[in-house]
């Protein structure tokens, strides 16, 4: 927790060989770091990480013969980063990751160096790596992502065999991945990611034994998954999403009994599953041509004891028949996505009973029938996203999995966690020690406030419902803002055959920002109540049967006219039917009693009867007033989808 400016005086300690000041609150402005350093000629380790320099990098750090070790890492550094340094004859380490004010580019390396790790990610530097960097016979970890480097990735990098990590994600390289990377059979971790790369994987990656993390999405990837892969026993996580692979799903694959993540979505993958997977805990097919039922394996092979999937996602593909009953097994997965496919099944209830399932997705199938909630007391205890839309689900609405619901606590609601996955890698031995850890976000794609929705991330407090397009029939039931669902952003529940009015306990969804009823055969008046949704952005009731003033005020006075058309009985300043002052609905004012009240005004109408007996001659008229009183409840909803520490694409 030190803090302020380094003092003059370490400069004078002339017979000083290591200085570590990281990780403080510390800066460097007068001395700036060359007149720091400048007497400092023993110096052998100098950790200044997070130090705040806010300058360019001296070249005087490159008269410093003695240094083993140069660690500038966040330092605010900028301008072109000094070439001398690189040829320091003691050099092993050098990191200023997390710079992204400094230039350059890298040397020709002629010359003997026993550099052993060079960290430059996140950096500016760019150009090509000179093929001489296979010269550096010495390193152990290259970690170049997140630069601006380009070209080919040069060959000689496979003269490296002492390399344990290999990092050159998220620059612009080109072309084949060098089939001389077999030859790093040291490597533990690889990751080409984000880059252009073209042509197959090379079938001498099956050299790579030692390798636990391969990262090759985001590319033009062509060809199969070489089934030499199947040979890198230790492999933790396999993420090849988003490149142009095709042919078979290797089924051997899912025989790697170390693996947790296999990501292998946006490809043109045409068959075979998985039939084993005792280690995996997210999966993710989706985005590919894979058809037919899900392989039998998938009914009969036990996810049951020891299980560790925690992720599923086998959307948008062209799956049939129905969803295997051994996930009802799998106690402790978070996400179900098997939406866009054709799956013909009726709602699977049996999932209900699993503890951590927050994500269901189900979303463009063929789903069909009730769905029974009659005994779902504890069932589905922690579902927060739930998407039933487009498919054939009739009967009433599905809202009583939710009474008992604990998805949406307000006690965690400044708690910003998603829902994700973390892995992490801890390599120590003679010739390399870091720690790397890894999460993968479960990412999904959901219609919200009638766009289509790209989520990266899925906060764990994100609570969604969306049952549209469906047959679901009856009212929405006044026990709706009694729910566990206060911390509701989306509900839709459009496109049905839905009836009754509008619940005012919907006011009670306090966070909710989207909500759609549209296209139904809702009748009465919108609930005034419903002004006090302050975060609502968007409101949809077109096509009902509804009448009577819009409510006024608040973020009702935005909302288009289009929310409201179809129902020939309404008006409001938004529409062309203007209402009489008779009946003008002007927002109430909110009184610690009015918060309080859980039912709602009542209302009046006539209703003329007219009968008619005899020969005609005898009409007898009673008109009589019926006070018809309801009490209102809400209803919400919020809806989410799929993918990784990359968005879906």
């Amino acid at each position: 927790m030190f803090s302020s400016q380094i003092p003059l005086e370490f400069s004078q300690l002339s017979q000083m060989s290591s200085l570590d000041l990281s990780l403080n609150h510390l800066e460097i402005k007068k001395p700036s770091l060359g007149h720091l350093v400048e007497n400092l000629t023993r110096l052998e380790n100098l950790d200044l990480s997070w130090v705040s320099i806010i300058s360019i990098v001296p070249n005087i750090l490159g008269n410093l013969s003695s240094l083993t070790s140069l660690r500038l890492s966040d330092c605010q550094l900028n301008g072109e980063f000094p070439i001398g340094i690189f040829k320091l004859p003691n050099l092993r380490v050098l990191d200023v990751q997390f710079n992204e004010g400094l230039t350059g580019y890298l040397p020709d390396f002629q010359w003997s160096s026993p550099l052993e790790e060079i960290i430059l990610a996140n950096t500016n530097l760019s150009g090509k790596l000179p093929s001489s960097i296979g010269n550096l016979g010495s390193l152990t970890k290259i970690d170049m992502k997140s630069c601006n480097f380009s070209g080919f990735i040069p060959s000689s990098l496979g003269n490296l065999t002492n390399l344990n990590f290999l990092d050159l994600s998220f620059n612009t390289f080109k072309g084949h991945i060098p089939s001389s990377f077999g030859n790093l059979i040291q490597l533990s971790f690889l990751s080409l990611m984000d880059n252009e790369l073209t042509s197959p994987i090379p079938f001498e990656f099956a050299n790579l034994t030692q390798l636990t993390y391969l990262f090759l999405y985001n590319n033009f990837i062509s060809g199969q998954i070489p089934s030499g892969l199947m040979n890198l026993t230790k492999l933790s996580i396999l993420e090849l999403a988003v490149n142009d692979l095709t042919g078979q799903i290797p089924s051997s694959i899912f025989n790697l009994e170390n693996l947790e993540l296999l990501d292998l979505s946006m490809n043109n993958f045409t068959a075979k599953l998985i039939c084993n997977m005792s280690s995996l805990q997210v999966l993710d097919l989706s985005i590919n041509n894979l058809s037919g039922s899900l392989p039998q394996c998938l009914h009969n092979f036990a996810w049951t004891s020891g299980s560790k999937l925690m992720m599923i996602n086998f959307s948008q593909n062209k799956f049939q028949g129905l969803l295997p009953r051994s996930l009802a097994q799998c106690i402790m997965l978070k996400a179900l996505d098997f939406s866009n496919n054709q799956f013909n099944d009726t709602f699977p209830t049996w999932l209900g009973n699993l503890p951590n399932l927050k994500l269901l997705i189900l979303r463009s199938n063929e789903f069909y029938g009730p769905i029974w909630t009659h005994k779902a007391k504890y069932k589905f205890p922690s579902l927060q996203i739930f998407d039933l839309s487009y498919n054939s689900f009739t009967g009433s609405l599905p809202l009583k999995f939710f009474q008992y619901s604990r998805s949406s606590r307000l006690e965690s609601a400044n708690k910003l966690t998603y829902i994700q996955v973390t892995s992490s890698i801890d390599v120590q031995n003679s010739v390399i020690n870091f720690s790397w850890k890894f999460q993968y976000n479960y990412a999904m794609i959901m219609i919200n406030k009638g766009v289509v929705t790209d989520y990266k991330k899925v906060q764990e407090l994100f609570t969604a419902l969306d049952f549209s397009s469906n047959r679901f029939t009856g009212a929405i039931p006044e026990f709706i803002g009694n729910l566990n669902l206060k911390g509701l952003r989306l509900l839709n529940l459009s496109n049905n055959i839905l009836t009754g009015q509008i619940p005012q306990g919907l006011k009670n969804l306090v966070n909710l920002e989207s909500l759609d009823l549209s296209q139904n055969k809702l009748f009465g008046e919108i609930p005034q109540q419903l002004t006090q949704l302050t975060f609502l952005a968007s409101f949809n009731v077109s096509n009902n049967h509804l009448v009577g003033p819009i409510p006024q005020g608040k973020q009702f006075n935005t909302f288009p006219s289009n929310s409201f058309e179809g129902n020939p009985g309404l008006c409001g300043i938004s529409l062309t039917k203007k209402c009489k002052n008779s009946e003008v609905s002007l927002p109430s004012p909110s009184t610690p009693e009015e918060s309080q009240d859980l039912g709602s005004p009542f209302q009046f109408g006539w209703k003329i009867v007219l009968i008619g007996y005899g020969f005609g001659l005898v009409v007898g008229v009673t008109i009589g007033q019926v006070m018809i009183a309801r009490n209102q409840d809400l209803f919400m909803k919020t809806f989410g989808m799929r993918k990784l520490l990359r968005g879906l694409i």
